[in-house]
């Protein structure tokens, strides 16, 4: 078999963009988008909608749409706009601009994206239930934990502690508790 060498190919990354008209406005979406950028796209997403140890299925829904729309789009939010995300997936789901933006991203690339998302949220479950999960969530909560104990034992008061042995012993007709 003869080889061809990478570099002869000239390939370069899909960069096709697909526009439509929303109200007068050109809209582009990204045919693809770059495998470092799904990966922050699916981690990102997964950390926003993380809720204690479990993923709410609601906030990773409309995570995951709005990282669309952040990283397939040309639309542009302000910083004050973004700090009310809901409030902009409200808006783009309930115009229909969010599903003008799907219907022009290529059905596999969705379906990718979804399936990443869905993959990463379950491997990260299984391994959570797992001996070594619960060994790390320790390892990681442990230095919280620690300066949490240590802060108590900074402002612990043994006068105060020693009022409420006092009042103990008193409500216990004066016997030792």
């Amino acid at each position: 078999m003869a080889k061809v060498s990478y570099a002869s190919l000239k390939l370069k990354t899909n960069t096709e963009v697909k526009t439509f008209d929303y109200n007068g406005n050109t809209i582009e979406v990204l045919q693809y988008l770059p495998m470092t950028d799904k990966y922050d796209m699916i981690n990102i997403t997964l950390q926003k909608s993380k809720e204690g140890s479990i993923f709410n299925p609601i906030k990773k829904d409309m995570f995951f749409h709005l990282h669309i729309v952040y990283l397939y789009t040309n639309l542009n939010f302000t910083d004050k706009q973004r700090e009310d995300e809901a409030k902009i997936y409200d808006t783009l789901a309930s115009t229909g601009l969010l599903t003008s933006i799907l219907e022009n991203i290529p059905e596999s690339e969705y379906e990718i994206l979804y399936d990443y998302l869905e993959e990463l949220e379950r491997v990260t479950l299984k391994y959570k239930t797992t001996i070594g999960g619960i060994i790390q969530d320790i390892v990681d909560t442990l230095p919280i934990r620690a300066e949490e104990m240590q802060k108590i034992v900074e402002n612990f008061d043994a006068s105060k502690f020693q009022n409420v042995l006092d009042f103990a012993k008193a409500a216990n007709g004066g016997r030792a508790i």
